[in-house]
C-alpha cells in the first residue's frame, strides 16, 4: 500500500502538469513560430481585414473571416451567433485543419477579438487543446523584421471530424437560472461606459447582467501592442471580478466577441470557462429580464 499512494500522487501532479502545459501552450511568442513555422501540421489562420491581408501576412497563413464562422446576418436575428456544424466543419477544411492539425490565430493589425472569436470556435469543435493565438499578433512578428509575404497559398483540404464542446455555450435559459448562484462567475466584457449603463449603444436596453462584474476586454492585453497581460496581472483582475478558484466563469458582452477575449483568457487561467453567446444583445430584447445599472433610462435631475 505504501507503495501505491506515492505512484498515485505522481501521476496526480503529471496530469495537473500537462493541463498546466496545455494552457500555457494556448499563447505562442513570434520566436516559438518562427521555429515551427514550417513543421507539415501547423495551419495558420490569419485573422483581419482583407486588403491588409493580401497586401502582406506570414508565409503560409489563410485568410479568416468570422462570416465564415457565424450564421449569416438577417434582420431582427441575432449576430455572431455560432452556426451548424457542418458550416464550421466545410469552412475550417478549405483552409487545411485537420484532426492532427497545430493551429495558430494571429490578427493583422489590431483584431484581437475577432481572433479570440477563431480560437473559441475552434475549442468549441473540440480543437482547443491544439489551437493557440499568437502574441502581438502580426504587429509583433512585423516589428522583429521577421518575413512577410503577399503570396496566397492554396491550401490542401483538411480532414476534419468534429467534437462539438456544446457545453462551452451558455444559453439564455442556463443563465437565468444561474444568476447569483455560487461557484459561477459574470463577466461582461464590454467597455464600462456600456457596463454602467451610460451607454446603450446599439443595444434596446441599457445597463448589464444582473451580478456581472466588468472585465473590459481591453484590460486584458497591453496598450500599445496588444500582448496578452502577465498571468499575474491577468489573475488578478478575474479575482478581483469574484472569480475564485473552481469556480465557472462565464463571458459576455455585445454580441460574443469581445467576450471570446474575456472567454480565451478565463480559460487560460484555468477556470472552467463559458460564453453566453446571445450576449447583451439578446438579453436586452426581453423587457422582462433583470438588468442593473442601467443608468442611460435615469431622468437627469432639473438644476
Amino acid at each position: 500500500m505504501n507503495r501505491i499512494v506515492p505512484a498515485f500522487l505522481l501521476l496526480s501532479l503529471l496530469i495537473v502538469s500537462a493541463a498546466a502545459k496545455d494552457h500555457a501552450a494556448m499563447i505562442v511568442t513570434t520566436a516559438w513560430l518562427s521555429e515551427h513555422l514550417n513543421d507539415k501540421s501547423l495551419v495558420l489562420l490569419h485573422v483581419g481585414d482583407r486588403k491588409e491581408y493580401d497586401a502582406e501576412h506570414l508565409p503560409g497563413a489563410q485568410f479568416i473571416s468570422t462570416r465564415d464562422i457565424s450564421t449569416p446576418q438577417e434582420p431582427g436575428r441575432l449576430i455572431l451567433e455560432m452556426p451548424a456544424i457542418e458550416q464550421l466543419k466545410e469552412a475550417f477544411e478549405k483552409l487545411g485543419v485537420s484532426n492532427d492539425s497545430r493551429i495558430v490565430i494571429y490578427f493583422g493589425k489590431d483584431w484581437v477579438s475577432p481572433a479570440a472569436r477563431v480560437y473559441f470556435t475552434l475549442d468549441y469543435l473540440g480543437l482547443g487543446d491544439q489551437t493557440s493565438m499568437l502574441d502581438g499578433g502580426m504587429p509583433a512578428w512585423k516589428a522583429e523584421n521577421r518575413p512577410l509575404t503577399a503570396e496566397i497559398r492554396t491550401p490542401v483540404r483538411g480532414t476534419l471530424t468534429p467534437k462539438p464542446q456544446r457545453e462551452l455555450i451558455a444559453d439564455a435559459a442556463w443563465l437565468r437560472s444561474n444568476l447569483n448562484k455560487p461557484k459561477v462567475a459574470i463577466i461582461d466584457s464590454r467597455l464600462p461606459r456600456f457596463y454602467e449603463g451610460t451607454d446603450p449603444g446599439s443595444m434596446p436596453r441599457a445597463g448589464h447582467i444582473p451580478g456581472a462584474m466588468n472585465v473590459p476586454f481591453t484590460s486584458l492585453v497591453t496598450e500599445p501592442g496588444l500582448k496578452f497581460k502577465d498571468k499575474a496581472a491577468l489573475s488578478s483582475l478575474y479575482k478581483n471580478a469574484g472569480a475564485d478558484a473552481g469556480d465557472t466563469v462565464v463571458t459576455y458582452c455585445h454580441i460574443g466577441q469581445q467576450a471570446s477575449l474575456g472567454y480565451f483568457v478565463a480559460k487560460y487561467l484555468g477556470y472552467k470557462a463559458r460564453l453566453y453567446d446571445g450576449s447583451f444583445d439578446e438579453w436586452s430584447r426581453h423587457a422582462d429580464w433583470p438588468i442593473e445599472g442601467s443608468k442611460a433610462a435615469e431622468t437627469p435631475k432639473q438644476k
